[in-house]
């Protein structure tokens, strides 16, 4: 769960993310973790289910899948240390206890959303509780993790989402988040990404307009952005750690082909709890999760 050192340093500032599958969190945040561990803060990665009904992209792994030998779990597990490692992470964690995992869900509609050991199946209720005790034992000043949609509608994040707004509020009489962000993508970088790849034979993730797709945000709803171009590199390798799920002649490297892989650098967010603190770019967004914010 979490380590002892982080405890003990009430100077270190705490960032706390909470997401649905291993590999979530390098698409989103893998700039934004590597970034505060570079600046010496504590990064706490909580994972709720291992991905056991992610499609397997690698043909000689296929076996893992659900619908044969059910191990992908376990192989994603170690993805996930992979990608941590890269990124600076030595602090991650999943949901629950070996006795009482929460399993991944599938798409509604499917036969492993009915299963009663899948995260959507599960009572909020006790995943908030699950989530509590960590948020009590970390501390954390600021938390991350997706709007009431969970992004683009997959039921475990939106889960994702439901524990973690339920665990902050339940955690308020004894410690306070001082901050809670949502991911976000604006349109106006969707619509640069678009038109970036119209005249290339991969589409933007399937959309032709930025409307339709499902992450993203109006501008003016966004408040954050972390930038560092230095981290780039790191991501991208994080991402290729994620080897069953993220292909690198898939959208997200063909996507840097043709926009330069700068467009990774920056990671966007929505402020739903707290208060907007300066410094701002020439946007008039956060640059900082921590802003405002003094350490203990």
């Amino acid at each position: 769960m979490v380590k002892n050192s982080d405890l003990n340093n009430e100077k270190k500032l705490r960032l706390a993310l909470v997401h649905a599958h291993p590999d979530d969190e390098t698409i989103n945040n893998g700039v934004t973790m590597a970034h505060y561990v570079a600046l010496g803060h504590q990064v706490l990665l909580i994972s709720c289910t291992r991905g056991e009904e992610g499609e397997v992209l690698i043909p000689e792994l296929g076996h893992l899948a659900s619908s044969q030998e059910d191990r992908l779990g376990e192989h994603r597990e170690k993805e996930l240390a992979a990608a941590m490692k890269i990124l600076g992470v030595d602090n991650f964690s999943f949901l629950g206890d070996p006795e009482r995992r929460y399993r991944d869900s599938g798409m509604i509609g499917t036969e492993p959303n009915e299963r009663k050991d899948s995260f959507w199946q599960s009572d909020i209720e006790e995943g908030a509780k699950d989530l509590l005790k960590i948020i009590l034992e970390f501390k954390p000043h600021v938390l991350i993790t997706y709007d009431e949609f969970g992004g683009y509608g997959h039921p475990d994040h939106i889960k994702a989402h439901q524990i973690s707004m339920r665990a902050s509020e339940m955690a308020r009489p004894i410690w306070e988040i001082k901050k809670i962000y949502q991911n976000a993508i604006p349109v106006s970088i969707i619509e640069a990404g678009i038109e970036a790849m119209k005249d290339s034979e991969t589409s933007f993730f399937g959309v032709e307009r930025a409307e339709d797709f499902p992450f993203a945000k109006p501008d003016e709803l966004v408040t954050t952005v972390i930038s560092n171009d230095l981290l780039i590199d790191k991501k991208m390798e994080a991402m290729k750690a994620h080897a069953t799920q993220i292909t690198v002649d898939g959208p997200f490297f063909a996507l840097s082909n043709h926009v330069g892989a700068k467009v990774w650098g920056q990671e966007f967010y929505t402020l739903v709890y707290g208060e907007k603190s300066q410094p701002f770019d020439e946007n008039g967004r956060e640059i900082d999760l921590f802003s405002g914010i003094e350490p203990g």
